[in-house]
């Protein structure tokens, strides 16, 4: 662990390659919660990053559920089955339902979570979110798209009543108009694109793009080291973010870089107690 950081590091050689992390910040307990999984003979990664919420542990809660139905899934083998956003699709709407059944045992408490999810499969990345943690596309180092939170900040983006800029330090910015654990079905937005050279990816949570613009994230994904991409974004972080800061978590990944050593899947440790072009 370096600088509170949680580090890891996977991946398959000659194909892609990828680093996730994730902060506390200076939160009491850890509420983003992230997973990396792989078939190495079929060449296909899924990750998927969740940022919990809810209230008296119902936000841990909550990210974990996320994560526990991404492994049951991709242990099932419903990715090799399904056309990449039909999978994504299952992925978003079995973790509402996991989520809503966790929550019937809780009182005074209701776990909800935003999700962003990537699948890269064959030759193509196919990806899907819910809430406010995002994806960002980059091709040789030049952002190509973001997803657009679901968020009541991003509405009155859209509206021309806030600038894109302001919306990481805007007070209402974490009112979410979406999200998977709710009395209602969640809508997940989807989108899809040939995996190229030099393409990367960066899924993270509100916690590591409020504090970080999507060139600063695109410089950490054209690192000649990704982990230690991850590490400095995640210690910037922190940095800017104060002791107040919110929980973070970072996943970059991309097609076409030399691999360190990797593990099947890996999940994140558990620890107590602008302007942009839409995807």
């Amino acid at each position: 662990m370096e600088q509170g950081i949680d580090m890891m590091q996977a991946g398959a050689p000659g194909r892609a390659w990828l680093a996730a992390g994730r902060a506390l910040g200076g939160r009491p307990s850890q509420q983003d919660d992230l997973v990396c999984l792989a078939d190495e003979a079929q060449r296909a990664h899924l990750l998927v990053l969740a940022d919990g919420m809810g209230g008296e542990g119902a936000g841990e809660l909550a990210s974990a559920g996320v994560v526990a139905v991404a492994q049951r899934l991709w242990r099932e083998g419903r990715w090799r089955d399904l056309p990449g956003a039909l999978f994504l699709e299952q992925l978003c709407q079995d973790a509402h339902l996991e989520l809503r059944r966790r929550g019937e045992a809780l009182v005074d408490a209701a776990p909800h979570a935003t999700i962003v999810a990537l699948l890269l499969k064959g030759r193509m990345a196919y990806w899907a979110h819910v809430g406010d943690s995002r994806l960002y596309r980059f091709g040789r180092g030049r952002l190509l798209g973001c997803t657009e939170d679901h968020s009541v900040v991003q509405e009155r983006v859209r509206r021309g009543e806030l600038h894109a800029d302001q919306a990481g330090a805007a007070v209402d910015q974490h009112q979410l108009l979406r999200g998977l654990g709710g009395p209602m079905q969640p809508r997940v937005d989807h989108g899809c694109a040939p995996l190229r050279r030099g393409q990367a990816f960066a899924l993270c949570s509100d916690g590591v793009w409020e504090h970080l613009s999507a060139q600063e994230l695109a410089a950490f994904a054209t690192h000649r080291d990704p982990r230690a991409a991850v590490s400095e974004a995640l210690a910037l972080v922190l940095g800017r973010a104060g002791a107040e800061g919110d929980n973070a978590a970072l996943i970059l990944a991309g097609a076409a870089r030399p691999w360190q050593p990797w593990a099947h899947w890996w999940t994140a440790p558990r620890r107590p107690g602008r302007h942009r072009p839409s995807v």
